[in-house]
């Protein structure tokens, strides 16, 4: 348990900064911008407290807000993130038990599993993110294109970094 307690803290860490340092300076085409912290929700076991999943979420968030200036925004996008977490992963896989590892990974879920319930929670938090930072829905068509082109990018960074994690546990 120490162990997986530190494993997670040392992914919160890089994670966060990798975010604050490198992908927060990335916008692709003026539309795109990768979100890769949003992988320690996606990671958290399955088993844990949802009170702890809601508190390490909303510090995330806060975490990533400080260094992104960007007022909350993060940490109530990532606390409804993790309110949706379980009940997205019961729609692609309805029995817990039947679960490996209690962590979500392409190892435990399998592929295709895996890559529906990363797919709909980058696209539920691009979602959040950007109609939270909008605050209207003044231009449409720029707001779907931000969610659509950031929600593949966050994705397929995300899912090769899972893919790289996998491999050396």
């Amino acid at each position: 348990m120490t162990k997986t307690v530190i494993q997670f803290a040392i992914l919160f860490i890089v994670l966060v900064l990798t975010q604050a340092i490198v992908f927060n300076n990335i916008c692709l085409f003026n539309v795109a911008v990768p979100f890769v912290f949003i992988y320690f929700i996606i990671r958290l076991p399955i088993t844990l407290n949802a009170n702890w999943v809601l508190t390490l979420s909303f510090l995330l968030g806060l975490t990533v807000d400080v260094f992104s200036n960007t007022q909350g925004m993060n940490a109530l996008a990532c606390t409804l993130l993790a309110i949706s977490r379980r009940g997205i992963l019961h729609l692609y896989f309805p029995r817990e038990d039947e679960i490996s590892n209690p962590e979500p990974s392409v190892r435990s879920l399998g592929l295709f599993v895996y890559v529906r319930y990363l797919l709909t929670l980058t696209l539920l938090y691009c979602l959040l993110i950007f109609a939270i930072e909008s605050c209207s829905f003044f231009m449409p068509v720029l707001l779907v294109l931000r969610v659509v082109c950031s929600t593949l990018l966050s994705f397929l960074l995300l899912l090769g970094l899972d893919i790289l994690i996998s491999q050396y546990d």
